[in-house]
């Protein structure tokens, strides 16, 4: 079976071992659940159903839903895997419950000062739910990584294309406990 490289899986994280635990938030963990649920128990079986009746129409060769369906069904089936593997290897860390709350760690959500002045909030989450656009940023990104282990008024130093800029923390939430 021939393999499509723009149709694998991302990588794993760089620099992660084989069985590395997949940090997640219970709300990111929640969403690969659903997910997974969502293509297995309803798309999957819509997609069968379409590749079934194009299969029963005859020659397959230039049939389009039946080849459009198969390879469907070779994403889902590759998508599905790949969240099983997530999932099974996942390390639910709720923030809410974090103790030593006067320091940056995972699920914190930080503002930092930028040395133009400017302020950028972030919250620190697993590699599968991050989103730039929401302000959710992996725990493996470059500039979660120099604010982890900092307190209010510490500096850390990104290595950017540009060159290294400092930023410093000036807030950190955690959710309320339970």
């Amino acid at each position: 079976m021939e393999r499509d490289e723009e149709d694998e899986e991302p990588e794993e994280e760089a620099g992660a071992a084989a069985g590395r635990p997949v940090y997640l938030t219970p709300q990111g963990f929640a969403a690969l659940q659903e997910e997974l649920r969502r293509l297995w128990q309803e798309e999957r079986p819509r997609v069968v159903e379409v590749v079934a009746w194009a299969a029963s129409l005859g020659d397959r060769s230039e049939n389009a839903d039946y080849q459009y369906g198969k390879r469907r069904l070779r994403e889902i089936d590759r998508r599905v895997r790949y969240l099983r593997k997530r999932l099974e290897r996942a390390e639910v860390v709720d923030p809410a419950r974090q103790r030593q709350r006067d320091r940056v760690f995972f699920g914190a959500t930080v503002t930092y000062a930028r040395a133009d002045d400017s302020e950028v909030t972030v919250t620190i989450v697993g590699s599968d739910e991050a989103d730039a656009q929401a302000g959710r940023i992996s725990w493996l990104s470059p500039v979660a990584r120099a604010l982890l282990g900092r307190r209010v008024g510490e500096v850390g130093r990104v290595l950017l294309p540009g060159g290294v800029e400092e930023i410093e923390v000036v807030a950190i939430r955690y959710p309320d406990p339970p």
